[in-house]
């Protein structure tokens, strides 16, 4: 059942791509799912409730499927704040702008009359989300993140060692490793040696980095540091099973429906509006286009999966959030949860660029490398290698200048890294206005909150670590690519720089990026102000409905939280299932 699970989900999106628009208005179906990313965690979950209970489910989709990347048919644009100083936003050297033509400006010298749009945040606008578009890089993040859920919800199954079977579950993994893995799921993935001798390692170190294994359950795993090996694109391919799902295609949520009966609130419906590109967030957009409303029901639950960022506006529109926020815009309330859109998280990302002596060649691979600050108590920055320039993310990115791969020529070579496990966690969501096609305000509020200089700190000693390894590259070995002349964050030949401590601080500071924002709609305890639900993913103060997504985590979990996200997607499903085998007891 499980190991077919993201095949059967292909299977079913050619079968569903051939009608625009699934005819879904007023049926009810047991469970509504809103949202169809890895990213908002609910693939893998949605077909396994579908499945264990041999009826009817509904996927509320926004867009339709079609090729990855930055095209406009499978993107959305959204723009952040990383603070609420206008000056230091100013400094962005990616500040994106809105020209008069309706096109996009990326820089700080804006033609006349544009208007500044903010820092391009990349999300995937299609069904399949980010796994459409996303790095692929699977890795587990610390054990000590699972058992803080564990001890903040006083709920043992969300432990390190039970939460293992949900990454077992779903692997398929093509390498010999020393741990448990899963070698019959639905995701595969492999390490391999990197190309790690063109940039100083020993041919005889291979054998020593094939065996490395950042997602293994070897007590010592959190506090391994070097290189683990290259990225591997997880592939999905279809089967011939068949599950009962209905996928409605271009179809935007618009708001949670209530029976007030009981003490609480019950989820009953989803408010929709249906055509293409309803949500402004798309290239596509046309205000002018109203789109078709319908209603679609459920008689067991609905569960919300729409991303750190679009799951705390639903429930925002639906009445669930600060009855101060709601009250602006006078939206009725369901629940006064403080929590919704607030405390978010993001990984900061910051990096090496610079120019090697020759035209990196024989390095087509990207390796992976962990260090552990003196800020952090196990390992705390992931960094990758490798003949790329990689500085953040603005439209177009992948296809204007500066390109990805073509900026800098062949002898281009950086260190990009993320910090793991943020302080801070300021960053906020909020509703621009009570229309469901607007996008939210989003300030992200890097190092803002008390101890968030550790954060800066742990980029520095990590941007520091990585140039002290460069300079010790022996330009006299064959094929070396030292000298490294660094073109950011300190510009120089590596070794021979003359700028000061305060300045590379700054520019991490005003120049950090970030995509794997998180805890926007928390898990928390029954006495915690701010969770916005429990354990078992449901939503305090109204029934019959979840949210399982990355909003969900306390805290940014790991380096990528794409493995971590599909991991809580698994306990999902068992959460829900066991939810439908104890009220199949109480009938019987």
């Amino acid at each position: 059942m499980v190991p077919s699970a993201s095949r059967a989900l292909l299977a079913a999106i050619i079968a569903a791509k051939a009608s625009a628009f699934a005819q879904i208005d007023n049926k009810t179906y047991e469970y509504i799912v809103v949202g169809s990313r890895p990213g908002a965690g609910h693939s893998v979950l949605l077909l396994e409730a579908g499945d264990d209970q041999t009826e009817n489910l509904n996927v509320l989709q926004s867009i339709n499927f079609n090729a990855a990347g930055n095209d406009p048919a499978t993107r959305w644009d959204f723009f952040v704040r990383h603070s609420d100083d206008d000056v230091r936003e100013a400094r962005y050297l990616h500040r994106t702008w809105r020209k008069p033509d309706g096109d996009f400006f990326v820089g700080n010298d804006p033609p006349a009359g544009s208007k500044p749009e903010g820092i391009y945040y990349p999300h995937a606008g299609t069904l399949g989300g980010c796994a459409m578009h996303n790095g692929c890089l699977t890795m587990n993040p610390n054990d000590a993140d699972w058992d803080e859920i564990a001890e903040l919800t006083g709920d043992e199954s969300w432990s390190h060692e039970n939460m293992r079977k949900y990454l077992i579950r779903p692997e398929r993994v093509h390498y010999n490793s020393i741990s448990q893995h899963g070698h019959n799921g639905w995701l595969d993935m492999t390490i391999s040696a990197p190309a790690a001798q063109a940039a100083g390692f020993k041919a005889s170190d291979t054998s020593t980095l094939l065996q490395r294994d950042m997602n293994s359950d070897q007590p010592n795993r959190d506090n391994l540091v070097g290189p683990f090996g290259r990225r591997y694109n997880a592939r999905d391919t279809a089967s011939s099973g068949k599950y009962p799902l209905t996928i409605s295609l271009d179809t935007l949520a618009i708001k949670i429906i209530f029976k007030k009966t009981g003490n609480k609130p019950k989820a009953s419906g989803v408010e929709y509006l249906q055509g293409k590109s309803m949500y402004s967030a798309d290239p596509r957009y046309n205000a002018a286009d109203k789109g078709v409303a319908g209603k679609v029901f459920a008689s067991k639950e609905i569960i919300i999966s729409g991303g750190a960022f679009n799951s705390p506006q639903l429930l925002l529109l639906s009445g669930i959030g600060p009855k101060e926020q709601l009250n602006k815009f006078k939206i009725p309330v369901a629940a006064d949860s403080l929590g919704v859109g607030r405390s978010v998280a993001d990984n900061y990302e910051a990096g090496i660029l610079s120019l090697s002596k020759r035209a990196v060649t024989g390095m087509s691979e990207i390796f992976p490398k962990f260090w552990k600050t003196s800020q952090g108590a196990t390992r705390d920055i992931y960094v990758w290698c490798g003949s790329f320039a990689f500085e953040g993310f603005w439209p177009g990115f992948l296809h204007r200048p500066p390109f990805f791969n073509e900026t800098y020529g062949p002898s281009q070579y950086e260190c990009a890294l993320v910090h793991m496990n943020p302080r801070s966690q300021a960053g906020v969501v909020e509703l621009r206005s009570a229309d469901p096609r607007d996008l939210s305000a989003i300030n992200l509020n890097f190092v803002k909150e008390p101890g968030s200089d550790k954060d800066l700190q742990a980029i520095y000693e990590g941007v520091e670590w990585v140039r002290s390894w460069l300079s010790k590259v022996n330009p006299s070995d064959h094929n070396s690519l030292a000298p490294f002349n660094e073109l950011r964050p300190c510009e120089g030949m590596i070794g021979g720089q003359n700028c000061t401590v305060e300045s590379k601080k700054t520019y991490i500071k005003e120049q950090a990026y970030s995509h794997h924002a998180s805890s926007s709609a928390r898990i928390g305890s029954e006495d915690d102000k701010m969770a916005v639900f429990d354990s078992m993913f449901w939503v305090c103060g109204v029934d019959r409905l979840r949210v399982v997504d990355a909003s969900s985590f306390p805290k940014v979990p790991g380096g990528f939280p794409v493995l971590p996200t599909m991991m809580l997607s698994e306990k999902a499903t068992d959460d829900v299932l066991a939810e439908q085998y104890q009220n199949m007891l109480m009938v019987r």
